[in-house]
Parts: structure tokens; C-alpha cells; sequence
């Protein structure tokens, strides 16, 4: 009886709207689809009409939660930007009037250009680089949650007047690109720091500032030349977000029954190209839940997949972001993320998206890229890959001699072989630590190795992406926790004891270490051999991985000896790209090079010869 009388209650309940995603939109897209999810009590009983010229009510979809409900608008081609009334009527009870903003275009999606080999992107974490605002570590009313540096999974509080406050930093480095961990507001119980548990999809979390320093920050580093790179996740959400606690429909979710089944993805993602896989181990990779705190998204469902592609449109026109990367890219729905590909490429046809694709055998990675013939006739419309063989690769040959039969940088060599399977190899994107990984320097103080694997990062024929705080040799492993790899950049706290963001606050081996990377970033800055040439390999000879870029005439020739002996080294080797030249000047050192008579190389020593 007290069921029935509440679910009475509950009809005639007021109707409301508290929410409309996006919070405005942009006129002038070639999709002239507009879903709005409107949120709020009762809402989905409400009859919607819309008057504006040039905009029309195509649908309204109830959902299976009273307290939502999708409004799909047609705006026509030439519609004008302006304030469009909604009206949300619940019989003759009541009506609700929202106006609605339809803004105008700063560009057309062609100019809206994307990273690619040209550029060197530098992924930071927010909360880990600088606080430039104190005042925003603590924000009432977010989930419980410490501010503790002493705790390494803690929120430190870094933010981004923190990294606007360093901008000559990025400037003086010779970096063109920075990519942010996620940004978006993740309103979680212990707070959440790395950002990938998201709990709105159209807010800057307060605790790294608001969408309007977002935009404003991008814009400065415009005007210094660098590119802002968004991450995003469509694969999953927070489980604080509002669609966990009021479900717009029991298939928003895979696996939605967490509490009492909770089924977790087995992370082995060979299911993709694996013929002979079961149904079974496909469903678990593919709709099981990252963690319990990472609710799996069903992009099967359109209309979750309509959000995710416009939440990524709204933020390319409102905050100019200049690239997207795209979080466990494989565990997403294949033909969702296909479709969202072909849009933004049609969209904006000189962008780009990098996928994490984290599998280390190249036909793999390949098969994931746009127009692979491995995956054909299906395609991924997905125009970037991450190399996790090459970091594979690198990070063993750290540790070895290098010698003919691959051991040491002959792996790296036999991983290039295998570029005749990517349809782009430049558009691939190599790296050789991330915030998922240990760093390079592991538990050590290997310069000579670290700046022979940056040396040859920075010069391949890839997208190279660096991670913070390596150019002054931070360090650590991620078998104590993840924060070990993760950890403050040192100079961003006032109360930091010394800093790394000045020649007089770093050591004498930093510095050096600082200056190498300097020195390479700002020479292929600009440099159309590196960002655009052709690649010719050589094996390895006398311990030594040597390979040429080559581009309108001119030629680049990179030597790496991969050994922790002195080695001397014929030229005859090398005479397809040497030709008749004598000498070549090391960018590294500034020291002419000869090619008369052998070349000696010391222990682990890197050249990169212009000649």
C-alpha cells in the first residue's frame, strides 16, 4: 500500500531541468544532429518544443530513469548563432522555458590542425607538475578526499596556473606539444589525482581550475607555439558520476549489476584479432569493468555514443585543444570508436587522435591503425597508434650488449623491420616511458643509456612523446605504487627545497642531462629531414645501430653504439648515404665528424651527423 501511494507521489512529482548536455552548441557542423540529454525530476514526461529558425525537433527518446530524457534537434546548414527557446510542457500543469545557445565557429574543422611527426609532445600530470593555486586544493563540496604530499596516491595538488606559470619552461625545453592526463572533473571519493575516473564530461575539475583557465591556458600556449593535447575516456566513467547513481537506462552500462556481479575485463585484448576466440573471452575484454571504480560504457548503445562523439567536438571548438589521446582505445566498442573516427576526420580532416593501443607485437598496433590491411575489410578510421613494442624494445636493450643477433639495439632495429605492416609509420607514436610505466632510469642514474634512447626517440621515423621530469632525470619503479612514477615535479610547491625548472636549482649531471634534450628538441624543431624524411637502417655492425633520415636532398645520419666498449667502426657500411662527403657536424656536440679513414665511438655514445 505505501509502494503504491509512493509511485503516485512520484507521478505527479514536480518536473524540473538542472541540466542540458552539451551546455551549448556550435552552428556551422557538417552533422546538422544535435542530441541534448536534458536532466532532471521527472523530465522524461515532458512534451519539447524548440523555436528557433533553422532548427527542428527530430525526435525526444524517453529513458528508462524519469529523470531523463534526449531531445534530438536538425539545425540546418545556414543556421544563425543565438539563443534558442526550449520548451519543456507537462500537460497544462506546467511548462519550463530554457534558452539555449548556439554559438558561432572561431574556425572552420579544417584549420583546425593536429600533432603529427613534426611536433614533440611532453605528457604531464596535472596534479603532479606545479601549484600555482593553493587556494583550490581544497573545494567544498567535492567527495571526501586528502591533500598530502607525503602520500604518493594522494591528490598533491598541482593545477593549471601551475603549468601556465612554467610556460617558458616548455618554451626554453623546445617542446611543441603538451598532452595533459585527463583534466575533467573526477568527483571521487579519495580523489581521484590522475583524472581518469570522470564524473562530468563538460567540467575542468574545480581542484585544477575551470573550463574558462582551461581554454585561456591553451590559448597562451598558442601564441608560444605549442599544441595542447586533451586525454580522453570513452571506454568508461567514474563510478560517482550521476549515470551510476540514476541510470538513464540499464544498457547505458556493460555489466551493469557491479554491486552483486561484478565482472572485471581480463585486460588480454588478443580477442580482437584472434580467430579462433571464444565469445566468452571477447565479452570479458570488451564489457568487463577496468575497476570497481571505473564503470564499463556501452558504446553498442547510440545514444551513449552520440554523447561521447559530441562531448569530443564541444571541446576541440570551445578550448581549441589541438589533438586528442584516446584512453584503452581497444576496450571500447570497435565499430563505435570507428564511427566516431570517420566523423572527427571528416570533421576536421587535418587533426589527429592517438589511441592507446597497449600491445607490444607490431602487427597488432598495426592492425588498429586507419587503412590497415590486417583489419581489413573492417577499419579503425584511427589515424595514430602507440608503439608499446618499440618501449618493449628499448627498455630491454637498456640492459643488454648490444650485439648482431638481436640482442641490445638490434631489437630495435628488427622492430622497424616491421614497419611494411602500418599504412602511416610516422603517424605512430613512440615513447619509451609513460605514467603507466616505470621510468627509463628505473631505480638508476644511466644517463649515457637514457640519452641514447631519447637520441634515437627523437630522431626515428615516429611521433615521439616525452614524459615529465626525465630531461632532469627523475626516476622511480612502479612496484611500490603507481605515485613512485608519478611524482612532483620538483620546483612546483613553494615549499619545494630546490628546483628543476632553473640551471641554478638542478645538479650538475642534471643540467647536462637538460641541455642534451634542449639541445635535440629545439634542432628538430622546425626540421623538415626529421618531421618528413625517409629512413634507411642499417644492421648492426661492431656493436653500432646506425640509420639515416633523408629528405628533398639533404641527410641526417644517426649512430648509436649499444655497447659499454669502445668500438672503431668502417665507413664502408655506410656509403649509400655518405656518399663522397669527408665530414658531418654532430648537432649533439658540435663536433665535425670524419669519414676519412674508421670512425671510433666511445661506450654508449650517440651521434646524430648532419652532413
Amino acid at each position: 500500500m505505501l509502494g503504491a501511494l509512493l509511485l503516485s507521489l512520484s507521478t505527479f512529482a514536480a518536473m524540473n531541468v538542472n541540466k542540458i548536455d552539451p551546455p551549448f552548441w556550435y552552428t556551422g557542423m557538417q552533422n546538422p544532429e544535435l542530441q541534448l540529454m536534458v536532466y532532471g525530476e521527472n523530465i522524461a514526461n515532458a512534451t519539447v518544443a524548440v523555436d528557433y529558425p533553422g532548427v527542428t525537433l527530430s525526435s525526444t527518446v524517453k529513458m528508462e530513469s524519469s529523470n531523463y530524457l534526449l531531445v534530438y534537434l536538425k539545425l540546418d546548414k545556414n543556421v544563425k548563432p543565438g539563443q534558442m527557446k526550449l520548451t519543456f510542457s507537462e500537460g497544462k500543469k506546467k511548462k519550463i522555458v530554457r534558452e539555449y545557445e548556439l554559438k558561432a565557429r572561431s574556425m572552420k574543422g579544417c584549420e583546425h590542425m593536429g600533432f603529427d611527426a613534426s611536433d614533440a609532445l611532453y605528457l604531464l600530470m596535472p596534479d603532479r607538475f606545479a601549484n600555482g593555486n593553493p587556494d583550490n586544493d581544497q573545494v567544498e563540496g567535492m567527495a571526501e578526499y586528502k591533500v598530502d604530499r607525503n602520500d604518493p596516491n594522494a591528490r598533491h595538488g598541482g593545477d593549471l596556473a601551475g603549468i601556465e606559470q612554467h610556460l617558458d619552461y616548455f618554451s626554453d625545453l623546445g617542446v611543441t606539444a603538451i598532452w595533459f592526463t585527463p583534466v575533467l572533473e573526477n568527483n571521487m571519493t579519495g580523489g581521484s589525482y590522475h583524472g581518469y575516473a570522470t564524473t562530468d564530461y563538460y567540467k575542468v575539475d574545480p581542484r585544477f581550475g575551470t573550463n574558462e583557465e582551461y581554454r585561456l591556458l591553451i590559448e597562451k600556449c598558442h601564441q608560444r607555439g605549442i599544441k595542447i593535447v586533451m586525454d580522453m575516456i570513452f571506454n568508461h566513467c567514474g563510478v560517482e558520476h550521476p549515470w551510476i547513481k540514476d541510470m538513464p537506462t540499464k544498457d547505458w552500462f556493460n555489466n551493469p549489476d557491479h554491486e552483486n556481479n561484478f565482472v572485471q575485463t581480463s585486460f588480454k585484448l588478443t580477442p580482437h584479432v584472434d580467430p579462433y576466440t571464444s565469445q566468452y573471452d571477447f565479452n570479458q575484454m570488451n564489457d568487463g569493468w577496468f575497476v570497481t571504480a571505473m564503470p564499463d560504457l556501452n558504446q553498442k548503445n547510440p545514444h551513449v555514443m552520440r554523447y561521447l562523439i559530441q562531448n569530443s567536438f564541444w571541446w576541440i571548438e570551445y578550448a581549441n585543444i589541438d589533438g586528442i589521446r584516446m584512453d584503452t582505445y581497444p576496450y571500447a566498442d570497435y565499430d563505435g570508436m570507428s564511427n566516431w573516427m570517420k566523423e572527427l576526420n571528416e570533421e576536421y580532416p587535418n587533426y589527429n587522435t592517438v589511441g592507446e593501443t597497449w600491445v607490444t607485437e607490431p602487427a597488432y598496433t598495426a592492425w588498429w591503425q586507419k587503412d590497415s590491411k590486417l583489419s581489413a575489410p573492417k577499419n579503425s578510421n584511427l589515424k595514430t597508434v602507440m608503439d608499446f613494442s618499440f618501449f618493449d624494445k628499448i627498455n630491454t636493450a637498456k640492459n643488454e650488449q648490444t650485439e648482431t643477433w638481436f640482442k641490445g639495439l638490434d631489437r630495435i632495429y628488427n622492430n622497424f623491420v616491421y614497419d611494411f605492416l602500418y599504412p602511416n609509420p610516422a603517424s605512430v607514436l613512440a615513447f619509451i616511458e609513460n605514467h603507466d610505466t616505470d621510468r627509463f632510469l628505473g631505480e638508476t642514474k644511466n644517463l649515457a643509456m637514457l640519452k641514447q634512447a631519447s637520441t634515437l626517440l627523437l630522431t626515428t621515423r615516429r611521433i615521439p612523446q616525452l614524459y615529465y621530469g626525465t630531461e632532469v632525470m627523475m626516476n622511480g619503479v612502479k612496484s611500490k605504487s603507481d605515485g613512485y612514477v608519478r611524482c612532483d615535479f620538483p620546483g612546483g610547491w613553494q615549499d619545494d627545497k630546490w628546483t628543476a625548472f632553473t640551471a641554478e636549482g638542478r645538479n650538475k649531471m642534471q643540467n647536462v642531462c637538460y641541455d642534451f634534450y634542449k639541445t635535440l628538441l629545439n634542432w628538430r624543431k622546425g626540421n623538415e629531414v626529421i618531421a618528413k624524411g625517409s629512413m634507411v637502417q642499417f644492421m648492426v655492425q661492431h656493436g653500432v645501430y646506425a640509420y639515416a633520415r633523408q629528405y628533398e636532398g639533404k641527410t641526417v645520419l644517426v649512430m648509436l653504439n649499444g655497447t659499454d666498449a669502445e668500438t672503431t667502426l668502417p665507413l664502408h657500411y655506410y656509403k649509400e648515404v655518405l656518399k663522397d662527403t669527408k665530414s658531418g657536424k654532430d648537432i649533439l656536440t658540435g663536433k665535425t665528424i670524419s669519414f676519412e679513414g674508421d670512425l671510433k665511438m666511445t661506450p654508449r655514445e650517440s651521434l646524430v651527423i648532419e652532413l
